[in-house]
């Protein structure tokens, strides 16, 4: 049976690049959901948005979420930071038995660390000016989804370490 390791957390937590490393770590192909999203509909993820708005995206990215998983191939695969919130993608990913949901748990301090420098390549932090601000629209938003992320099989807390040691945590959480 093909396994699939789902990366799942909060846009900065290192979804992909982790998911990268892992992939390679493992010999598996290396899938972001965002980009598969960004191939099929032959547009970026901001300009989806722009121009067919959130519904649209949302039932975009459950379509595509069904279809990778639906692969016979073993993989590593990064949602994006809000799939788990959106058509009861959590209860989907944890009915299918070769799907290892792990959630990349970054406190808010690490992410304003992590984001402060991306905010122009982040919609939807494009608004904020201030690193207060940006705790705050993080704290509220992490409030909200963080829910749907714990309902992932795993929860590996994520500091300081390097790309390496949280593959090497992945690794030996999983096999």
């Amino acid at each position: 049976m093909a396994f699939k390791i789902v990366l799942l957390g909060y846009m900065g937590s290192g979804k992909t690049t982790v998911g990268k490393e892992l992939a390679k770590t493992l010999s598996v192909k290396f899938v972001d959901l965002d980009k598969e999203i960004e191939r099929l509909e032959n547009k970026s993820i901001p300009q989806i948005f722009k121009d067919h708005g959130d519904i649209y995206f949302r039932k975009k990215e459950k379509s595509a979420l069904e279809d990778v998983l639906n692969s016979k191939n073993n993989m590593v695969l990064s949602l994006g930071g809000g799939t788990p919130c959106y058509y009861d993608s959590m209860n989907y990913l944890n009915n299918k038995d070769e799907v290892h949901s792990i959630y990349l748990d970054v406190s808010t301090a690490n992410l304003v660390k992590r984001l402060g420098s991306e905010k122009s390549r982040r919609p939807m932090l494009s608004g904020i000016n201030t690193e207060q601000e940006l705790q705050h629209f993080l704290g509220k938003h992490l409030f909200e989804r963080r829910p749907y992320y714990q309902q992932a099989k795993q929860t590996l807390k994520v500091g300081e370490e390097s790309v390496e040691e949280q593959v090497n945590k992945i690794v030996a959480l999983l096999f």
